[in-house]
């Protein structure tokens, strides 16, 4: 990974941190729907695990779906290869064994990531995907970190345009109400011995507030010393003769 792609990642994910307070390990839920992200990241000899850890700049921990497997074992043919690698990820337990047919990755990591259909990412949940419906649906909820392949490359979502913009207007409020409380608190210091209570002496407070921290004025520069030339000593007419 280029380093500027990851100086971008690390800034990234310092925004989650911030924001939605996401935390090392990065619970990362696989869309297992016909393995396809099993398949391009095999397809492209890419290390899955480390990949993820590359780009999300820490450590995660792998998940993957009871519907999900249920998906691994009843494809065909079936890849004993990506069920074994699927098996040494943690189950996520979606409450859905008891169905008769699991439910679509869509259906299933949607009611994990936002059980009560809030908008709300409550477990801070990575979610890994192939599938553009998933991830067109996971833009919706603010604060979900979107990782898929492209061409041999792992691409890490940049933020929802919408909620970069919150952010910086957080940002803003936040520093024009730091000037303004650093304005009171200048305001403060302030003496306050002087009468107040009359224009004149308001104007007089005002006079003194700015003296006290005005700049001083610094004297006109004379020109350098060691730029000055000495003057020769011109020879009396009597050393000339002699």
């Amino acid at each position: 990974m280029r380093g500027k792609r990851a100086k971008q990642y690390r800034k990234l994910m310092h925004q989650y941190a911030v924001t939605f307070n996401f935390r090392e390990p990065y619970q990362v839920l696989y869309e297992y729907l016909d393995a396809q992200i099993l398949h391009d990241a095999a397809r492209f000899k890419m290390d899955l695990v480390g990949g993820l850890e590359r780009i999300l700049q820490g450590k995660i921990k792998p998940m993957i779906t009871q519907c999900s497997m249920r998906h691994l074992y009843a494809a065909e043919p079936k890849e004993n290869a990506l069920i074994d690698q699927a098996k040494k990820y943690e189950r996520r337990r979606c409450n859905h064994h008891t169905l008769e047919e699991p439910l679509s990755t869509f259906e299933c990591l949607l009611e994990v990531v936002d059980p009560r259909s809030n908008h709300t990412n409550k477990h801070r949940y990575v979610v890994a995907s192939q599938n553009p419906r998933v991830r067109a649906k996971m833009r919706q909820i603010p604060g979900i970190p979107l990782v898929y392949i492209h061409r041999s490359v792992m691409i890490l979502e940049p933020m929802a345009s919408k909620l970069r913009a919150g952010l910086k207007g957080r940002r803003e409020i936040d520093g024009s109400y730091k000037r303004k409380r650093d304005n009171r608190d200048r305001e403060a210091d302030i003496p306050h011995d002087l009468e107040s209570d009359s224009v004149q002496g308001h104007a007089k407070l005002m006079s003194e507030a700015r003296s006290v921290f005005k700049k001083p004025r610094r004297g006109e520069k004379g020109p350098n010393p060691l730029s000055i030339r000495n003057p020769k000593k011109r020879a009396s007419q009597a050393e000339r003769l002699s």
